[in-house]
């Protein structure tokens, strides 16, 4: 198992534990090279949305990944924890509903269109 995967599984199981809502798991191997693999999750409030991205970041940095870093600092309804090959996105469920990523990213694209 090589190390992205075993990082998107700490992850998934740090958002679990911490009461994040409707996780999932995006590969973007075949969609973008910009990451490997995309996690999308819920938090109930701001401030849970907020203790989620913290407890990511310090996943990653736990995990030699220094240059990690919380996008959307401002925003009480969005996160964005950039871990390199590793995305993960945690917003307020309207906000999810709103932006719907999960769609957009799950769709296959085809090679000649992959643009980013």
């Amino acid at each position: 198992m090589d190390k992205i995967s075993d990082l998107k599984k700490i992850i998934i199981k740090t958002l679990d534990i911490n009461k994040a809502q409707d996780i999932v798991s995006i590969d973007l191997k075949d969609k973008s090279s910009m990451a490997d693999y995309m996690i999308i999750a819920s938090g109930t409030s701001s401030r849970h949305i907020q203790a989620l991205s913290e407890q990511v970041l310090e996943k990653f940095k736990n995990n030699g990944l220094q240059e990690s870093k919380i996008e959307g600092k401002e925003s009480n309804e969005w996160k964005l924890v950039d871990g390199i090959d590793l995305i993960v996105h945690i917003f307020h469920p309207e906000k999810r509903k709103f932006y719907e990523l999960e769609k957009m990213w799950s769709e296959l694209i085809p090679k000649e269109k992959l643009i980013i």
